[in-house]
């Protein structure tokens, strides 16, 4: 009889997990919008189902995300998933081949070796025992360097990995539990039959020479059976959800689908699909400089996941990406940190320090009533121009990066309006940040009406923060360029005569402008033209924050010191003459810890301008605003 009382708790285990990926699959379908049902239901024909798999293969088998960042741990995840595959796949073969009959049950595959116990003891059949032994021993090499990680996270070239909850911990407790006891039962029961091959032949050769072996097999196929049961009923309580949440995020996100700017199916798949790996534990420079290291993605999620309270954690965030970048499932982290600030009561702590900073921008003489929340907001009627330039409020607290700006766009001849040069608005995205999206939409009306007053076709500006919400806030019909692109373009059109200025520069790639808005090339390119540019280990996505984040205010200004300050030290390694950067933020946080020059690029530009080609133009132009509109 081709059955036995202790597949019963493997039988549950599975069939329960099935059934509950199934249900919850069709849910999530079900709370999807009309049109992301659409995507998905394309999703499944031609190139995005394609798209799917290979991804599917690739990175949740094989886990080639995290063997480029990480070996080590890269292969213990891969032997863990990928040799569980093949351990399944290959024993399903093993059982139609060589089973009583085809087509069987998924017990008869995951328990041959006790249902055919003399199997494997020559031929064809002794090599499929070869092929199972070296798929278990490739498992169980990454199941040993996951339990050394959980001892001593060194071991996989991590700093520190999560802290896990009870119901966590029981559900790890019998995933280690599985191959083993499926290593033991398989060598108890080729000792007593003879059978096994070099793996379990020669492991129960060794435990049968002083431990009855017959005796002891069965209780170890209990044990095997007990383990995956146990592991299957908690998967959906845990964070090994993941495991089928997955799945079902790459043909969402292969079909179009996009985190919006509230909670949906689409983000709450993403909240499951977290593996709670630590590798955003890794890279956040919250946890490297200043060891707060229970905040970061991984803990948000597990939260969320849990319906706790995570108003903290979602707040204590410098928003930098980097998390995003290395996220091995590709899970839209920030976009999801910043949809639960918006969940939460008004932080007054951010709000009212925004309007403080804005009133101080905005000229008294100009105060005229135009919104709810911001009733000091001047409205006039700007010059025409084909070029506006945005500096933002970051700019004007370090006006040498604007005064930089203006020679650049003076010498370039552009007919441009400074439309912010009296004050202005702030661009929204600070309050944004502090979740408050209707006063976001306040500012960026008022600032969209000048916009359009003044007929241009191309707006610049030389904050990567304004830049980026510019182009996915704001629905602007002109060009929108951050100070560097439009530099670039200056020079590819020799525009601006430039000299080179033979000094030995290392660039640092600001947050928003690099891993939020995707711009690495141009600075670069226009940093090479004028200097020697020299590499990093921090470079483009792997850039690190400059401390001085606006989207986080409970840092106090020690810790941002010293956050700042392990950015530069890892960025003048190699003894540069200046740190170039791309954000008056970054410039202003670095340059308070620095004893390098640091400079952002328009000022090395404006460095690089034949004074004589420019002088002329910059003072007619500072005639032409101050003393002539006087006279």
């Amino acid at each position: 009889m081709q059955f036995d009382p202790f597949v019963i708790p493997f039988n549950i285990g599975l069939y329960f997990i099935l059934i509950y990926a199934v249900v919850r699959s069709v849910i999530w379908f079900r709370e999807l919008s009309r049109p992301d049902k659409l995507r998905l239901q394309r999703g499944f024909f031609g190139r995005a189902f394609a798209m799917s798999l290979q991804e599917i293969f690739m990175e949740s088998l094989i886990h080639r995300k995290i063997l480029r960042s990480n070996f080590r741990l890269g292969y213990m995840h891969m032997s863990l998933a990928f040799g569980w595959f093949l351990l399944i796949l290959f024993g399903t073969i093993e059982a139609d081949i060589f089973g009583v009959r085809h087509l069987n049950p998924p017990y008869k595959a995951i328990f041959f070796r006790f249902f055919n116990p003399e199997h494997g003891r020559a031929g064809f059949e002794a090599v499929f025992g070869f092929l199972m032994d070296l798929i278990l021993a490739f498992i169980l090499s990454g199941l040993l360097l996951a339990v050394l990680k959980r001892l001593h996270s060194g071991v996989v070239g991590m700093k520190k990995t999560t802290k896990l909850k009870i119901r966590d911990r029981v559900a790890l407790t019998s995933l280690w539990l599985i191959f083993p006891s499926r290593l033991l039962a398989e060598s108890f029961t080729s000792e007593a039959y003879g059978t096994g091959s070099f793996l379990t032949g020669s492991l129960g050769s060794l435990l049968g020479s002083f431990l009855p072996a017959r005796e002891l097999a069965y209780p170890f196929w209990w044990l095997y059976s007990l383990s995956l049961g146990t592991f299957f009923i908690l998967l959906p309580l845990t964070r090994y959800m993941h495991i089928p949440a997955e799945l079902f995020l790459i043909f969402m996100r292969n079909a179009g689908i996009r985190t919006g700017d509230k909670p949906g199916s689409y983000s709450e798949v993403e909240i499951h699909s977290c593996s709670s790996c630590g590798m955003c534990i890794d890279v956040c420079q919250l946890n490297n400089s200043v060891g707060i290291n229970t905040i970061q993605s991984a803990y948000l999620m597990k939260g969320l996941r849990m319906n706790e309270d995570v108003s903290y954690i979602a707040q204590n965030c410098l928003m930098c990406g980097r998390c995003d970048q290395i996220c091995p499932v590709g899970i839209e982290l920030s976009p999801i940190r910043m949809m639960q600030r918006r969940n939460e009561k008004p932080d007054y702590e951010y709000k009212n320090y925004y309007k403080g900073y804005l009133r101080q921008r905005q000229p008294v003489s100009q105060l005229k009533e135009s919104s709810v929340s911001y009733p000091y907001l001047a409205e006039n009627d700007p010059d025409k121009a084909d070029v506006i330039y945005f500096a933002g409020c970051m700019t004007h607290l370090t006006p040498s990066i604007k005064n930089a700006m203006v020679e650049i766009l003076d010498a370039s001849g552009v007919n441009y309006l400074f439309i912010d040069e009296q004050g202005g608005a702030c661009c929204g995205r600070p309050v944004m940040l502090a979740g408050q999206d209707r006063e976001a939409r306040e500012l960026i009306n008022h600032n969209s009406k000048m916009f359009w007053k003044t007929g241009a076709s191309t707006l610049v500006t030389s904050c990567p923060i304004c830049y980026k919400v510019f182009r996915e806030s704001y629905h602007l019909d002109m060009e929108i360029l951050h100070h560097t692109q439009f530099i670039k373009r200056l020079i590819d059109n020799r525009s601006v005569p430039l000299r080179y200025l033979r000094k030995r520069v290392v660039y640092h790639s600001p947050c928003d402008l690099g891993r939020g808005s995707g711009v690495y090339e141009e600075p670069r390119q226009v940093l090479s033209y004028v200097a020697k540019l020299e590499n990093t280990k921090f470079e483009d996505g792997n850039s690190l924050c400059c401390g001085g984040s606006l989207g986080n205010l409970k840092l106090n200004s020690g810790q941002r010191r010293k956050i700042a300050s392990d950015t530069l030290q890892n960025l003048i390694l190699s003894g540069p003459e200046i740190v170039a950067t791309a954000c008056p933020l970054c410039k202003k946080t670095l340059a308070s810890v620095s004893d390098t020059k640091v400079s952002d690029i328009a000022e090395i530009v404006a460095d690089a301008l034949p004074k004589s080609s420019s002088g002329y133009q910059r003072i007619r132009r500072s005639l032409s605003r101050h003393e002539l509109i006087n006279v």
